[in-house]
């Protein structure tokens, strides 16, 4: 079976299966789905099932972006503030992420340091895989331990939220306003084509999601107001779609018996890694006057759209967005040099090395 014959087959089903696990709610369902599909055909065939590199690069350029809109929304004042208090959830959150992963990859001979790392930090799930591409991490477990995380989060985070005092008495704010124009396209567009070789040429770590992240943060500072450099939906889906085949398209059977191996170890490491989340937020609660409700939230290892969901449902304040935000830039920055501090490559080009010691 050609290449193209299985692609005709791959992309209508995840699609169909992207559908049906979003109308389920299931968390990233979009990745999952392709993930599935790609996957399925990749052990059906006995063959990998390669992605074009310009259309990949091009998705993790969206994912970039996505990951700057709420930066760019929140005032200036209000991040000054809460920096401290960022940092030290930061500082919490990196601290039992890299050591877990280095934990994690010195009981699991088959994870590389670099693996173990990116499937334990907390944050940017979606961004991850496409990251372990750059840093030389096996895409295929991060993006196993990374979804495990985010589904435990999103399925406790309404049960635990429900439970909390709210401090808005459950009254939901406004929506933000998007700007849907094809200028604004043409900008996502252009953006997320020459994120990547812009940064590289300006020597900035993980090009291909700090490029675009940067740049968006950059001109959204210009945008008039009621302006904004959210991506249309269809480029969502498709980029998140694609941070699936891309880790779906690379499963064997070596590959999946070694993840069997593991996953006692992953799903140890990921209760520990949440545990650790909430105790961090009881201090905020008085270093912030805030309450728990919002100091869980701002501390979530994850699961960013159903922190913001929960968050405007119940009146929560900027402290919540905020702090998941200076997390965000501190997960990004510590990933972008985890090659040196790992004495790796520099992570320019993912595929020189292999994220796994002969797990397929």
């Amino acid at each position: 079976m050609s290449t193209l014959v299985r692609w005709l087959i791959v992309a209508p089903l995840s699609v169909a299966l992207g559908l049906l696990l979003n109308h389920w709610h299931v968390p990233a369902g979009w990745i999952l789905a392709a993930i599935l599909a790609s996957g399925s055909m990749a052990l059906i065939s006995g063959r990998e099932l390669p992605i074009n590199a310009r259309f990949y690069q091009f998705s993790r350029g969206i994912i970039g972006i996505l990951a700057a809109v709420p930066l760019v929304s929140v005032p200036p004042r209000d991040i000054v503030s809460l920096l401290p208090a960022g940092v030290f959830v930061t500082t919490v959150t990196l601290g039992i992420g890299v050591g877990g992963g280095l934990l994690l990859a010195r009981s699991q001979p088959s994870i590389s340091r670099e693996t173990g790392v990116l499937s334990m930090l907390a944050g940017a799930a979606s961004m991850m895989p496409a990251i372990a591409t750059e840093v030389g991490g096996d895409p295929r477990y991060v993006a196993l331990g990374q979804y495990l995380r985010l589904l435990a989060v999103s399925m406790t985070l309404p049960l635990v939220a429900g439970l909390l005092p709210m401090p808005g008495g459950g009254q939901a704010t406004a929506a933000p306003v998007v700007q849907d124009s094809w200028l604004m396209m043409a900008v996502i567009v252009l953006v997320a084509l020459i994120g990547q070789p812009v940064a590289r040429a300006l020597h900035i770590p993980v090009p291909g999601m700090l490029g675009p992240l940067l740049l968006t943060v950059l001109i959204s500072a210009f945008l008039p107001e009621g302006h904004t450099m959210l991506p249309p939906e269809a480029l969502t889906v498709v980029s998140f779609l694609a941070v699936g085949w891309v880790c779906g398209g690379m499963l064997s059977v070596p590959a999946l018996a070694a993840f069997a191996r593991q996953l006692p170890a992953t799903i140890a490491f990921i209760v520990i890694v949440m545990a650790a989340c909430a105790l961090s937020a009881l201090p905020l609660t008085s270093w912030l006057g805030v309450t728990y409700f919002e100091a869980y939230l701002a501390t979530s290892p994850g699961a960013l759209e159903t922190v913001l969901a929960l968050g405007s449902e119940g009146g929560a304040g900027p402290e919540v967005v905020v702090i998941q935000l200076i997390r965000l830039m501190g997960v990004l920055a510590v990933v972008g040099l985890l090659p040196r501090l790992l004495g790796g490559s520099d992570g320019s080009d993912g595929s020189e090395r292999s994220g796994t010691k002969g797990a397929g």
